[in-house]
């Protein structure tokens, strides 16, 4: 336990930077796209990516800072903090310990594996069954993660059996090599799963996005009112999944099964960050077509492109909320079992002790803190942004003229952004690195367990809630903006046509 405990520190320390790249990154790519499309698109009627918008290269910043590096570092966060502690969990078990250096490293070649096995699955797009036609993009993306899940069971399986010993005692449970096999798998196919249940619930090829889309044709309000039912819908599935994959996990493996869930709900990482970094790299594609006056055509391949990466982003997205719970839970068990091996004694979460419960309410809260404090630092930067992108329009009025070669100050609304998200993620990041500490200082180890039992209990509900909701409304406009309703509304109010 003690040589595993020199490694929590490269935890915590991908554990901050995710968190500070995911801040910071959301506050950025937010306050750019809300005002460029605010000022730019809503008010001045500009077209998308247009050069004449002094937000459209924040705009596209955004789209690198916030869903490309913030994603990229929030699952590097996770894979370092659910390898650390499964690492620790580990090393608790004399067993597992005795049997060798290769069955305490069990968890680093789950990682190994699933980088060789994301590698080969690449050449199914391009070579095996490559992309001829528009429609064939989405497919394309999706067969990606399916192909990779599918090649990464039998490998887990042998792995299992050549590295780890046939009886260990871990986490007080009795498992083997098949046991702890079920456990990665359940993670590996619990990720698959939610990856394609948000898909279902964001993407406007299914009935939830395209009931968000008709509810536009009575106002915004409806609009809102679907939208958020959607997002607190959506939460059931994954829930219900991650309930299944916490509890045969722990029946199998105690903590040590559910940290290798963990695992296997992130050892297709590279597959699933291909998928979601995909849209925004598109996204910026056709900005810069439009920018630098292409063909239209140009233009229309990116858009078709960037529909089909927005699509799939979902999948990314829940698969990253996913696996951050159960990597949540697995430093939950670290905690505790570290908790144990510093006292000599076996400690119990008992939600009936007063303290206990009492940082379970305090858990439960902190995701709306938290959430509270960067949105309304969203809204700070973007009403920076929508006043900059004005003034700069009132000042030189020929930026609303088409086809004029007056270009804006694009650095300002960089600038804007850049200082915004620098400044206002301390306060949020201070939050989370702070309440255990002061919680644990002021009153003890068992509040502290409620804390971070709650915090995970409301965070992952709040947080499938809100993405999903607003991929939604997105997919909804996108929906709603290439014509697809069009047909509904000529035969239902032929007045309006």
């Amino acid at each position: 336990v003690q040589l595993m405990d020199a490694i929590a520190g490269f935890g915590l320390g991908g554990s901050a930077i995710a968190m500070f790249g995911r801040v910071g990154g959301g506050i950025y790519t937010k306050a750019a796209d809300v005002g460029a499309d605010l000022a730019g698109k809503v008010v001045e009627d500009l077209p998308e990516d247009d050069p004449h918008n002094p937000g459209t290269i924040a705009d596209n910043v955004g789209d690198n800072v916030g869903d490309v590096a913030g994603m990229g570092s929030d699952l590097f966060g996770s894979f370092g903090e659910a390898t650390c502690a499964a690492l620790l969990v580990g090393a608790s078990s004399d067993m597992l310990v005795a049997a060798g250096w290769p069955a305490l490293m069990f968890p680093l070649i789950i990682s190994g594996a699933g980088i060789v096995v994301c590698m080969l699955t690449s050449f199914v797009a391009t070579h095996l069954r490559t992309v001829c036609a528009e429609g064939d993009i989405e497919k394309a993306l999706k067969m990606q993660l399916l192909v990779s899940t599918m090649l990464m069971t039998p490998c887990l399986y042998k792995l299992a059996f050549a590295f780890l010993p046939a009886g260990f005692f871990v986490s007080g449970v009795c498992s083997s090599p098949l046991k702890a096999f079920f456990c990665v798998g359940f993670g590996l196919w619990g990720g698959c799963l939610i990856g394609f249940v948000t898909e279902y619930y964001t993407s406007f090829s299914y009935k939830p996005v395209q009931e968000v889309s008709d509810s536009c044709r009575t106002g915004a309000a409806t609009n809102i009112i679907y939208g958020l039912a959607l997002g607190y819908k959506s939460v059931i599935v994954p829930v219900f999944t991650l309930a299944a994959i916490v509890f045969g996990a722990h029946t199998l493996a105690g903590m040590y099964g559910i940290s290798l869930a963990a695992l296997g709900m992130l050892s297709t990482l590279a597959t699933c960050l291909t998928i979601d970094v995909y849209g925004p790299v598109c996204d910026n594609a056709g900005g810069i077509a439009e920018m630098c006056e292409l063909d239209p055509s140009v233009r229309e391949k990116t858009d078709a492109l960037d529909a089909a990466g927005n699509t799939t982003a979902a999948i990314g997205k829940g698969f990253a909320i996913g696996s951050a719970t159960l990597v949540g839970l697995a430093l939950f068990g670290a905690f505790v079992t570290r908790l144990n091996a510093s006292t000599g004694k076996k400690a119990t979460v008992d939600l009936l002790e007063p303290l206990t419960f009492s940082g379970l309410l305090l858990g439960s809260m902190l995701p709306y803190w938290f959430s509270a404090m960067t949105m309304k630092s969203v809204g700070k930067a973007a009403n920076a942004m929508v006043l900059e992108i004005k003034r700069q329009f009132d000042r030189n009025p020929n930026l609303l003229i088409p086809n004029h070669p007056d270009r804006p100050d694009y650095d300002k609304c960089i600038s804007i952004s850049t200082d915004a998200s620098l400044r206002e993620m301390i306060a949020p990041g201070a939050l989370v690195m702070l309440s255990p500490i002061v919680v644990g200082v002021l009153m003890g180890t068992s509040c502290v367990t409620g804390l971070l039992a709650g915090s995970i209990a409301s965070g992952v509900q709040m947080a499938i809630s809100a993405s999903n909701t607003g991929g939604a409304w997105d997919n909804a406009k996108k929906y709603i903006s290439k014509g697809s309703m069009d047909a509904t509304i000529a035969k239902e109010e032929p007045e309006m046509v």
